[in-house]
């Protein structure tokens, strides 16, 4: 098969939304309705029933929700369907951001009773910003919730979005009588039997026809007719340009738990959403379908398999194929690297994969050669950006627990940093670490998996400060102010883990008073102006 109809094949989309508004019950559907799983999994705290493919971390099936984002892939309709669960979490925000710059477009889920979430917001911002194509799921139609109209309306104005309504539901929550399908013209009725994993659908091309009170009874018949005419007189005809350009975003309904409304996504989004796109380097801009191989990393993790103590790379593919056993060009390193064992995913099952093309992501087994945003060519050399780390919001001193553990204490928080989990900064003055995350839950995160990966144990102890600030050393590093500077915070520095300077300041007003005694010393909140 030719690389052109294989990279036509492919569709890299990630899920979004606030926490339990339903996101990885829906991912495990639509592995259901994939073939890829033979019964779906429910999100639960709950020891009886079976858990979510998708979250396979063992502190994410005794919490009941997604701590880091996973790769699922599954073949539908002859295409190549992969998926990035993400956590919902905002204090895992920063692996959602980093994964949205490997997808090529976006389903965003909505609570029908919650509406439009905080978490929400942020995640449709970085996606707007980047002009990513959009689905929106409103998910749990069979409990009470809002108004249809009233949550299209919310969309719109809370997130900003140009909505056109894909299918529409007939009642809602206790009356809740199915879906009318509007993209391909039918009535989808519910019974409410999860076991079902179709429900039953009728082609209804004419909703004028008597038939239709048959179906759902008078009173539904007419407010559904009555709906669709605002439907078709408020919101815009389907427009797959608009879509693509990320200037409309289709919106379906249905309940994921009941397995409803999911087919209808799938099929219509197999249909519209993109095979993988272009994507800007420092140097130019990369077509998928170029011959040769570009691809970058997007996420590392440490210890997929406790039992190997393994650690991979996931690179997403964005342009040529990914052969294995060939060597590529590992262009921060400048150095050759050979892969004999590329995985593809399923959660945490992998295999080993000969060739993989644009689109996909592929794990790669990593010895500690890669860093989050590296890129691999088959020798031009290439930098893709936009995968910053942001100033941390929590900061703390991490102490060890047990002395006679500490080298496997190391080890793990130097592989847990790896991942991005979280950043480490080393003190100048006095050598003390510091853990600095984006959200409080990580702590707890990293704490569990040192304890159950690596057998070490860690306190932590408070440590005040506001933010981390890189610091861009003059030309002359001799400079009086700089080497002033550096004398009086000498308390507030310390160094990330590639040995870059950083001031951790304790207050806004520390920030301030730096800029003003020291105009020509330059302070970022990201440190992508290192790489």
């Amino acid at each position: 098969m030719s690389l052109e109809t294989e990279i036509q094949k492919r569709r890299t989309f990630g899920i979004i939304s606030h926490p339990d508004a339903g996101k990885t019950t829906l991912t495990e559907k639509l592995l259901l309705f994939g073939g890829a799983i033979q019964e779906a999994g429910a999100v639960k705290s709950n020891k009886i029933k079976k858990g979510a493919t998708s979250d396979f971390m063992e502190i994410e099936r005794q919490r009941g929700i997604s701590v880091a984002t996973s790769v699922l892939a599954f073949n539908y309709k002859e295409h190549k369907i992969n998926i990035l669960d993400t956590p919902g979490h905002k204090d895992f925000a920063e692996d959602t951001f980093r994964t949205l710059t490997a997808v090529d477009s976006v389903i965003v889920v909505i609570d029908v009773a919650k509406g439009v979430e905080e978490q929400t917001e942020k995640l449709v911002e970085v996606c707007r910003m980047r002009n990513i194509p959009m689905i929106v799921f409103i998910n749990k139609l069979d409990r009470e919730g809002k108004d249809a109209f009233d949550l299209l309306d919310e969309v719109e104005q809370k997130l900003g979005l140009h909505v056109t309504p894909l299918s529409f539901p007939i009642g809602m929550g206790y009356d809740f009588k199915g879906i009318y399908n509007i993209w391909e013209k039918n009535i989808n009725l519910f019974s409410g039997d999860s076991r079902k994993n179709i429900e039953e659908t009728i082609s209804f091309s004419d909703i004028n026809s008597p038939e239709l009170e048959q179906l759902i009874s008078e009173q539904s018949a007419a407010t559904l007719r009555n709906d669709l005419e605002l439907v078709y007189e408020v919101y815009p005809a389907f427009d797959r340009a608009a879509y693509l350009s990320g200037a409309q975003q289709p919106v379906f309904f249905g309940s994921a738990l009941n397995n409803f409304g999911v087919r209808e996504l799938l099929d219509c989004f197999v249909e519209i959403a993109p095979s993988p796109l272009p994507k800007a380097s420092e140097e130019r801009l990369v077509q998928p379908n170029e011959k040769a191989f570009t691809g970058f990393v997007f996420k590392i993790h440490a210890n997929m398999d406790p039992n190997h103590r393994d650690r991979l790379a996931f690179v997403k593919i964005v342009s040529g194929s990914f052969e294995r056993n060939k060597p590529y060009l590992h262009t921060r390193l400048g150095k050759k690297l050979k892969f004999s064992s590329p995985n593809a995913f399923f959660a945490e099952k992998k295999e080993v994969v000969d060739i993989s093309y644009a689109g996909d992501i592929v794990g790669l087994h990593d010895t500690g050669n890669f860093k989050i945003g590296d890129t691999l060519t088959e020798g031009e050399v290439l930098h893709f950006r936009g995968i910053p780390s942001f100033s941390p919001e929590h900061f703390r001193y991490i102490n060890n627990a047990d002395p006679l553990k500490s080298k496997q204490l190391e080890k793990g928080i130097d592989q847990l940093m790896d991942e991005g989990v979280a950043q480490l900064f080393t003190l100048d003055f006095n050598g003390r670490k510091v853990i600095g995350t984006v959200g409080a839950l990580q702590y707890e995160v990293i704490q569990y998996r040192l304890e159950h990966e690596y057998g070490a144990k860690c306190s932590y102890e408070n440590f005040p400060i506001y933010k981390a600030c890189w610091v861009e050393a003059p030309e002359n590093p001799k400079d009086p102010d700089y080497l002033d500077f550096l004398r009086v915070k000498q308390k507030f520095l310390a160094r990330d883990k590639q040995g870059q300077l950083v001031f951790l300041a304790d207050s806004a007003f520390s920030i301030e008073m730096v800029k003003q005694k020291y105009p020509q010393l330059k302070l970022h909140f990201t440190s992508e102006f290192l790489n």
